[in-house]
């Protein structure tokens, strides 16, 4: 699970950068607004701890940048203890809002949560959704359709394929989609969601082995590709 952490205090990133990297997350860090912008548009990041005050963009602007091209997970980090602060920084998107001074070990907490919730996100957006590739999704009768043929999948690759493409963009690691197929207490191999994929592109893929719709971000997981195949 890959974090960017945004914050101009070195003492803040420092410290928060190695409780999270003990709890096994890889981060990245920041020290302003623009360079945080660049850094998620070129990498794949699974949640982002942003500074409310930055120099160069503020944290507010880039919660509103970022939420036109992703839904990825955001807590916001924030000196500002009124409340209409805190409804802004809500209202821009964020998921959750942690004020300072903060226990690292509550930010953990926090991100533990924030990503739980966000892996587990398994309820459809709309009883049916179309997509411009072709792909239709229809949840209440857990039917797929491409190009108006009937795809038969299994459940477990209902499941993976609804929650790729229920964020569209959006880098789903291996880990993440054990949970929503297997649940918190899967003992196995993460790799099991390679066989999985490898079915559901067999099905779906005018050519499986160049994949257009479901794609491989290495090293990471998966991620669905709404537009229009080749």
């Amino acid at each position: 699970m890959r974090i960017l952490l945004v914050d101009d205090e070195k003492k803040i990133t420092t410290v928060l950068k190695a409780y999270l990297q003990q709890e096994g997350y890889q981060v990245s860090t920041a020290i302003n607004g623009l360079v945080a912008l660049t850094m998620f548009k070129e990498n794949p990041f699974d949640l982002l701890l942003l500074d409310l005050m930055l120099p160069g963009m503020s944290g507010t602007e880039i919660c509103r940048e970022i939420r036109k091209i992703s839904s990825v997970p955001i807590i916001m980090l924030t000196a500002k203890v009124e409340e209409e602060d805190r409804i802004q920084g809500l209202s821009m998107g964020a998921d959750d809002y942690i004020t300072k001074p903060f226990s690292p070990r509550e930010v953990v907490a926090r991100v533990r949560a924030v990503l739980r919730r966000s892996s587990n996100e398994t309820a459809p957006l709309a009883d049916i959704i179309s997509y411009d590739n072709g792909l239709t999704i229809n949840n209440l009768q857990y039917e797929v359709r491409l190009d108006d043929q009937e795809i038969s999948l299994t459940p477990t690759e209902f499941k993976i394929l609804g929650a790729l493409a229920k964020h569209p963009g959006r880098v789903l690691s291996r880990g993440q989609l054990v949970e929503i197929v297997q649940g918190h207490d899967f003992g196995g191999d993460d790799r099991v969601i390679d066989a999985h994929i490898k079915k559901i592109r067999q099905k779906i893929e005018t050519t499986p082995s160049n994949p257009q719709i479901v794609l491989t971000v290495y090293g990471i997981g998966y991620k669905f590709n709404p537009n229009a195949r080749e």
